[in-house]
């Protein structure tokens, strides 16, 4: 999970598929939190490159 530099009400989380329609690619989801028990999905997508910020949470 990674605090998006342009928001700070913004996270992208990020998901490794090893199979897609196209090749082996990452999903992005990118939610916005209004307060601690509102937040909704701005979008998904499947980014070229994994977008920089601040680590809030790395799976080991």
């Amino acid at each position: 999970m990674i605090r998006s530099k342009t928001d700070p009400q913004v996270e992208l989380y990020y998901r490794l598929y090893a199979v897609t329609p196209v090749t082996r690619k990452y999903l992005c989801v990118v939610v916005k939190s209004l307060s601690q028990e509102d937040a909704f999905v701005v979008t998904a997508y499947f980014p070229n490159t994994l977008k920089q910020g601040d680590v809030l949470w790395a799976k080991e």
